[in-house]
């Protein structure tokens, strides 16, 4: 295993040199604003948020051609409790390494002390989709690494929530069939490949989220009889599972990570152990939910008496509810404001003022854009279009990445003294208060 760092600037040949220059500029900018502080021994330190990242290939990859892993880790001295594993469907590789630089998830992570690993495998998703080739080996070798690097032992040890699309949700189902005592929860996004085999028990336990997009969901790779035959073996085993069509989209469009943050949410309330090194806790049936498919009805499960093998289980009530309006209208939507930025900065050079500032994304619906204020009139826009940071609904990958420098230049006021503002704006339209102001004078 080679472990490619930050500020590294060595690529393999093999890639074009458009994608290499696209990278170079990612890692430089990552090693500004991702990487931790280096000890004497060169070995990165958890006080700050810490981006690592690595590649396989050759013997240490007899699944692909090579593979890339990316972890960020979140600092602080609070131990990690949990490993956000998100693993792209067949061909996905192409995008590369983006999720672990993704604002929203640094901040659901953040919330609940969570590292964020992204995996790009660059082979055939029919090798690598069986955790047995190897895949499965290769993410403890990467955490196993990043732990020792970091001094973070806990990462060899904390559950796993576990996101798979496409080939990658063939994966997910084999990881549910091979450590289901690892994972704390996991989300199939149009998994793939139909397959047949048993679970054990322990797979009982875990939480999941099968999603389907209905007949022209890649009909050729079985999505639906995977989502639909998956789900009849979860409930036949009492496991809280749920299913969801997504009907007028398809198998690379969806914006199932609106549902996959509350849902992980809802398993990290109720599994995520009470203190480091604890067991993962069960789900309780007082708190589970039921949901029929076909009428959308959600109930607590406690003092149903109907037969319940062909109803979704949720771990709890917002659970269920996200499920519903998921059902209903193919999102979730985030009436909760962003938080407001901070660290607002002024300068001016005489001609124009520079306006810098930072900000948190909101866990629920990220960065939309920035509103900025001068005496209470909206003077800007940043960006003037688009949003600051979002992802594509084909594969949920990241753009753009790195996100821009959190900064806009205006005009001089013609004042000698004004109030500068700025505010959130999450990716549904709801703006966060305006705590980051001050006065400037000239």
């Amino acid at each position: 295993m080679r472990q490619r760092p930050e500020h590294s600037c060595s690529w393999r040949f093999s890639f074009s040199l458009m994608k290499r220059l696209s990278f170079l500029v990612l890692a430089l900018v990552g090693a500004v604003s991702c990487t931790g502080a280096l000890n004497d021994a060169g070995a990165a330190q958890p006080q700050r948020d810490t981006v690592l990242r690595y590649t396989l290939e050759g013997a240490d990859c007899p699944f692909a051609n090579f593979a890339e892993y990316g972890i960020w880790v979140p600092g602080g001295k609070q131990a990690v409790r949990g490993v956000l594993v998100l693993q792209h469907g067949c061909t996905m590789e192409q995008f590369g390494i983006t999720k672990p630089y993704d604002l929203q998830y640094q901040a659901f992570a953040r919330k609940w002390n969570l590292a964020v690993l992204e995996t790009a495998l660059h082979g055939d998703c029919g090798v690598w989709a069986h955790p047995e080739s190897g895949s499965a080996a290769a993410l403890l070798k990467v955490l196993s690494r990043a732990a020792g690097e970091l001094t973070r032992p806990e990462l060899t040890e904390v559950p796993w929530l576990i996101w798979g699309h496409s080939g990658g949700g063939h994966w997910t189902l084999g990881m549910l069939r091979d450590y289901p005592e690892r994972i704390l929860a996991a989300v199939c996004y149009s998994a793939a490949f139909d397959p047949s085999w048993s679970y054990p028990a322990a797979t009982a336990e875990v939480p999941v989220l099968l999603r389907h997009a209905g007949p022209q969901d890649a009909p050729f790779a079985l999505c639906q009889a995977t989502a639909e035959h998956s789900f009849s073996r979860f409930r036949s085993m009492d496991a809280p599972a749920a299913i969801v069509c997504n009907h007028g989209e398809n198998h690379n469009y969806s914006q199932l990570r609106h549902m996959m943050i509350p849902f992980f949410e809802s398993a990290l309330r109720t599994r995520l152990p009470r203190h480091p090194g604890a067991k993962m806790r069960s789900v309780s049936s007082a708190a589970t939910w039921l949901g029929d498919t076909l009428t959308l009805d959600i109930f607590p499960e406690a003092g149903y008496d109907g037969d319940k093998s062909a109803l979704c289980r949720f771990p709890d009530e917002g659970a269920a509810r996200a499920w519903r309006e998921y059902a209903e209208t193919n999102d979730v939507f985030d009436p909760t404001p962003p938080p407001a930025p901070t660290g607002l900065q002024v300068t001016s050079d005489g001609y124009s003022l520079l306006v810098r500032w930072q900000a948190e994304a909101d866990p629920e619906s990220g960065i939309g854009y920035f509103n900025i204020y001068v005496d209470g009139e909206r003077v800007a826009r940043f960006p003037e279009k688009g949003e600051y940071q979002s992802f594509d609904r084909n594969g949920d990958n990241t753009r753009p990445v790195p996100p821009p420098e959190m900064a806009v230049r205006l005009p001089r006021p013609a004042a000698k003294s004004v109030h500068i503002a700025v505010e959130t704006v999450n990716q549904y339209g709801i703006p966060s208060e305006r705590r980051a102001s001050v006065k400037v004078k000239q």
